[in-house]
């Protein structure tokens, strides 16, 4: 960091030898976060984790952070002093500068945009587009908490609820040190974050590399919140996770733990075929007979696609 806040630009430095990396999210009262719900900290960490979430998944590291917010007029400053306090707590954790940002007055609820630059050696970020026929499909750590638990808020709404209630939802963790052990290793092929849904953001690395994905549906880690196990339709389409989705190939040694995170083999990818749907989850370890997995997860402006599938033929493994 050469200047960061208090002058008209930021001005960053970058390591020689490395491409800049760059995402921006926007986090909006109502659509990503409740100001009932959750607390001034809780809105400040979730909104930097999306875009520190982006670089994770590029094999990245982040460098500077900056803020826009749109704040209501009767908003208290306490809110605001908390709000940055929990993004704050997190960049620091990361070590990741807030380097500059703007204010300005809401008409209704909260808006931030949070824009995240970070680094990679040059020619060596993971794309979505890198994955290939024969390479095996990987989670990290467990998926479905954060869908439902807000499954649990939406039908009880005046609730009180806690960070501690479910962490994954209020206090997620980008996976920086995942993303970085896999690129540093030459492991992954492709790679994205949950941040949609597992169906949803396969689906993309399907279609970015122009592959199908066959999904075993036992092997899917499921979250608990408390004592009980969430669902499969959770783990499959609830989003919001923060976990990163890759591939890798069959000849590379993935660790069943990595910066003390589970990884977890969850299926193959295959040849796109044209009479077979881009996705399949198949029931049963010896199950001969898939059904088609549609992409349910979370899609700006557009309805969710209908929940059933279609069988489809015997896998071609």
């Amino acid at each position: 960091m050469k200047l960061g806040i208090g002058d008209d630009a930021a001005a960053l430095s970058i390591p020689a030898g490395h491409e800049t990396l760059v995402t921006t999210d926007f986090s909006i009262e109502g659509v990503h976060f409740r100001r009932e719900w959750h607390s001034p900290e809780c809105i400040g960490h979730r909104c930097l984790t999306r875009g520190l979430s982006d670089i994770a998944a590029m094999g990245g590291d982040p460098i500077a952070a900056f803020l826009s917010l749109a704040l209501p007029e009767e908003l208290p400053q306490r809110w605001v002093d908390g709000f940055l306090e929990g993004l704050l707590a997190l960049a620091r954790e990361h070590e990741v500068v807030l380097s500059g940002g703007d204010i300005a007055q809401s008409p209704a609820g909260v808006i931030a945009d949070i824009a995240v630059v970070g680094s990679v050696p040059e020619g060596k970020s993971v794309p979505r587009s890198g994955a290939h026929p024969g390479d095996h499909i990987f989670v990290t750590g467990e998926l479905g908490a954060p869908s439902a638990m807000l499954e649990r808020m939406m039908k009880n709404p005046r609730g009180r609820y806690r960070s501690s209630d479910c962490p994954a939802h209020f206090l997620p963790q980008p996976q920086i040190a995942v993303g970085r052990y896999l690129r540093e290793k030459g492991i992954a092929t492709a790679m994205i974050d949950i941040s949609d849904g597992l169906s949803s953001d396969l689906s993309h690395i399907c279609e970015e590399s122009g592959v199908r994905a066959e999904v075993q549906a036992e092997t899917v880690p499921l979250a608990t919140i408390g004592r009980h196990e969430v669902s499969l339709e959770h783990a499959l389409h609830g989003g919001d996770e923060y976990q990163l989705l890759f591939t890798a190939p069959p000849n590379k040694r993935v660790p069943g733990k990595i910066a003390s995170v589970t990884v977890t083999h969850i299926g193959y990818i295959e040849e796109s075929r044209s009479d077979l749907p881009q996705m399949l989850i198949f029931q049963g370890n010896d199950a001969e007979v898939g059904y088609e997995l549609r992409p349910r997860g979370w899609q700006h402006f557009s309805a969710r696609t209908k929940k059933s599938g279609a069988p489809a033929p015997r896998r071609q493994r």
